[in-house]
């Protein structure tokens, strides 16, 4: 019979992300703490005679006009470092909105690096995906366990962050791609980094949020100008009675909102669904 492996992309959070300066390469110092949400993309995996990607799903049309998409050089990346030729039947449900500030792409990067080193019984395991994640893009390290994560570095320097709650998260996205380069470019104030204790949570929410109250998200001041329907997302999340802290994701547009308990968090939910049909609403718990 055909092997058959499935892999889980989480979406990924940043619940907190301060950019410092720009380094000579090109990107930017970066502190963050970053979770994973229990919904997102999926990807299976089979056994065949060369190297294929299907896609379908409620985003798979946002990815039509890649002629390379991430998963595939994921694939030929973790084949070359094993010394195969890149042989897989690969299939995403993409399930998340394309460019929007979780970790989307990334994410199915780092489930095909670790779906295929089952697939092909690869002996190096999680420690060659975790290599060849960081050069695949900044945000593909903290995806391959996609655990709560302190994210260094220009993102590939990737600590665990312990007892972390599974709170209560709702992601809304108002249904808009926010490239990142622009974001960056029209970045003007940094918060720096060393700002923020590596912290054990001791498993309580209001730490956590009391954290991410003082803490902040740089790019959601130029996302704003580049998108400025971030800022209904944001005050319509904030306005919620039970809301503890909102804030945008990475480079936007998806913004997150935590609540203390699921009725709450429903009632939100239902507020913004009425109120704006067409955005996305995912009613998720972090990942613990």
């Amino acid at each position: 019979m055909t092997r058959r492996i499935e892999a889980f992309a989480a979406a990924k959070i940043n619940l907190l992300l301060h950019v410092g300066e720009r380094r000579d390469d090109g990107f930017h110092e970066l502190e963050s703490l970053a979770v994973f949400a229990d919904i997102g993309d999926k990807l299976r995996f089979e056994e065949a005679d060369d190297l294929s990607l299907t896609i379908d799903g409620p985003y798979a049309k946002g990815l039509e006009a890649e002629a390379d998409n991430l998963v595939l050089r994921a694939a030929r990346a973790l084949a070359a470092d094993a010394g195969l030729e890149p042989k897989a039947k690969i299939h995403l449900t993409k399930n998340l909105p394309v460019a929007s500030g979780i970790g989307g792409g990334s994410a199915d990067a780092a489930a095909a690096l670790r779906g295929l080193v089952e697939l092909w019984s690869l002996q190096t395991g999680n420690s060659a995906a975790k290599e060849i994640a960081a050069t695949l893009g900044s945000d593909v390290p903290v995806c391959v366990e996609s655990r709560p994560s302190w994210m260094e570095g220009r993102g590939e320097i990737v600590t665990r962050a312990w007892r972390v709650p599974a709170a209560n998260i709702l992601l809304v996205n108002p249904g808009i791609a926010v490239p990142t380069g622009p974001v960056f470019k029209a970045l003007k104030t940094r918060t720096g980094i060393g700002k923020v204790e590596h912290l054990q949570f001791e498993q309580e929410l209001w730490t956590l949020t009391e954290l991410v109250k003082e803490a902040r998200n740089d790019l959601e001041a130029p996302a704003l100008e580049i998108a400025p329907v971030i800022g209904d997302v944001l005050a319509l999340l904030r306005a919620q009675k039970q809301v503890s802290v909102a804030r945008m994701s990475g480079s936007g547009a998806t913004c997150f909102a935590l609540f203390h308990d699921d009725e709450g968090m429903a009632e939100a939910a239902a507020t913004v669904r009425a109120a704006h049909p067409a955005w996305w609403v995912a009613e998720a718990r972090i990942i613990a």
